[in-house]
């Protein structure tokens, strides 16, 4: 128990990050705790024990965060959480407590294994799962548990887990062809033959071979329809994602898990209907992107009706493919992935913010188009965005995963665009802010300010940001979706949030009323394109090479 331990190591940087979230989404009115002394900022801690814990400017996203000298141990700031929590949230409350230590069991873990794991990164494997495993070195840029996967055990996640760089096998299931919707003939085609598995050649004839990750496969066995094979098929590598695997290195396929990342309910299952809302996605986008972006390709799915029986294949471009979530990544040979494009590309000491430059103006100018002309506001985070490299010619940019996306019914029609018959309707909306949110949250927070903010100095990267996106709206002049659009960012005294935390895993959604989580806001933090932060802290975890 977290009570019984001694604060050390990595809990102090968990437990501070915790901390800000907390008072970055005001639970429980945190923010009404800050008061200012004579020698400097402070939160006072509710509860029994309580105390002042020191804060600095040090976060694009938020007024404060809790002074790097201050020791917090994860009991003192649960027992803040439960000291102002509503009765009504106390079930969130202690799910949050166990994503906490489950998040601490992860990070102590991986600095365990971290030798291991570099000399397995220096041997191979070589390209985007490189990449991949890199990019898992580093924590979420603002949610503070990112590393904790709900139930997985130790050995799953050294097993699985992108940060380990492992390899493993597939498993394999045979389904009754009926239940099958999607692409015909409803298996991928990497699927072996079902003697290759141990199944009985005479199945094909009324089944079909899905996919099953190692990790769901006791969920899958409990499926009374479902066949398990009994032997492994098909070797594979975790991307970040960790339920999206690596076949080979144009080759992913999309697989769903037993466990909730980023909030207890952020599920990683499949639900019928999401694949093929993202292959509808996907190819409204191919009409209307236009140049800047060049889309993964992801129309080969098929679904079981079952949230643990359902694979995408995902087809990726030519070139050498880099996400932008490893970007800031640390090499085991030093340095930072960045730096590494950026002398290859550029040379000298200006290359990271060339090569930053480079990437930002094809961000802005491919997302602003898309909200302006057409009302389509990408869910496109560090994590599903990647600069496309082939020789010394321009970087492209790829978009995967299009099924978060938000899109104007009106604004497509006006522009000529039919509108896709999404199944579910999240995904459409009229309202001009909810789609200036998504774009302020993914593109200008995640995508756009945290790889900036954590490569270059605080003034520096606020000049190239606000410049990057003035430069990408000047072309729309007076339209009111671009002046809506610059007076939410540009102009805007403060930039909208999102309350992870809160609508994740501490606050029912009766309470919250959130449509869906991914797209709860209610908090704001300052306008680092106007104000540069003093100083900011880099989000790497201590065992990182």
């Amino acid at each position: 128990m977290i009570a019984e331990r001694a604060v050390a190591g990595r809990e102090p940087y968990l437990a501070a990050r915790v901390l800000d979230a907390l008072l970055r989404e005001d639970y429980g009115g945190l923010a009404g705790r800050v008061a200012r002394r004579r020698d400097g900022v402070v939160l006072h801690l509710p509860g029994p024990g309580g105390r002042p814990v020191r804060l600095v400017p040090g976060s694009p996203f938020q007024d404060f965060t809790v002074a790097p000298a201050e020791r917090l141990g994860l009991t003192e700031v649960l027992g803040a959480l439960r000291a102002v929590a509503h009765p009504a949230d106390a079930a969130g409350i202690e799910a949050f407590a166990q994503e906490c230590r489950e998040a601490l069991r992860a990070l102590d873990l991986h600095d365990a294994h971290r030798r291991d794991v570099l000399a397995r990164l220096r041997r191979g494997p070589a390209g985007t799962a490189r990449y991949e495993a890199l990019a898992a070195f580093l924590d979420h840029p603002v949610y503070p548990t990112a590393r904790c996967r709900a139930g997985l055990s130790d050995g799953d996640l050294t097993a699985y887990a992108p940060e380990f760089a492992p390899s493993f096998e597939l498993r394999w299931a045979a389904v009754p062809r009926e239940r099958v919707t999607g692409t015909s003939p409803g298996t991928p085609p990497m699927a072996p033959d079902f003697a290759r598995v141990g199944l009985a050649g005479e199945l094909a004839d009324t089944h079909v071979l899905f996919p099953v990750h190692p990790l769901a496969l006791p969920a899958v066995r409990a499926i009374p329809w479902a066949v398990p094979a009994p032997e492994p098929y098909l070797t594979v590598r975790p991307t970040l994602s960790m339920r999206t695997v690596e076949v080979d290195a144009r080759t992913h396929l999309k697989l769903p898990l037993p466990t909730s990342t980023l909030g207890l309910r952020n599920r990683r299952s499949i639900k019928p209907g999401t694949l093929a809302d993202g292959a509808r996605a996907e190819l409204l986008l191919r009409r209307i992107a236009g140049p800047q972006i060049i889309l993964a390709d992801e129309q080969v799915h098929a679904h079981t009706g079952h949230e643990y029986l359902a694979w995408l294949v995902r087809r990726l471009p030519p070139g050498e493919i880099v996400p932008v979530a490893a970007l800031l990544a640390p090499l085991p040979e030093g340095g930072t992935v960045a730096e590494e494009l950026a002398a290859r590309r550029h040379g000298g000491a200006g290359g990271v913010e060339a090569l930053l430059t480079e990437y930002l103006r094809l961000l802005f100018a491919s997302g602003v188009r898309l909200l302006v002309r057409y009302g389509v506001a990408l869910e496109a985070h560090q994590q599903n965005l990647a600069l496309v490299l082939d020789g010394d010619g321009p970087p492209r940019l790829l978009v995967k995963d299009n099924d978060g996306l938000l899109a104007s019914p009106g604004r497509l029609r006006a522009a000529g665009t039919a509108v896709p018959d999404f199944a579910d309707g999240r995904m459409l909306t009229d309202d001009p802010h909810a789609l200036a949110d998504v774009f302020v949250t993914i593109t200008l927070h995640l995508a756009a300010a945290a790889p900036a903010f954590g490569a270059l100095p605080p003034a520096r990267a606020s000049r190239l940001l606000r410049d990057t996106l003035a430069e990408a709206l000047e072309p729309y002049g007076d339209d009111p979706a671009a002046r809506l659009l610059r007076a939410r960012s540009l102009d805007a005294a403060r930039l909208v949030g999102k309350s992870m935390v809160t609508a994740g895993t501490l606050v029912d959604k009766a309470r919250t009323g959130a449509r869906d989580v991914n797209k709860f806001y209610g908090t704001s933090g300052p306008n680092y394109l106007r104000h540069p932060p003093a100083a900011v802290r880099p989000v790497i975890t201590q065992g990182t090479p």
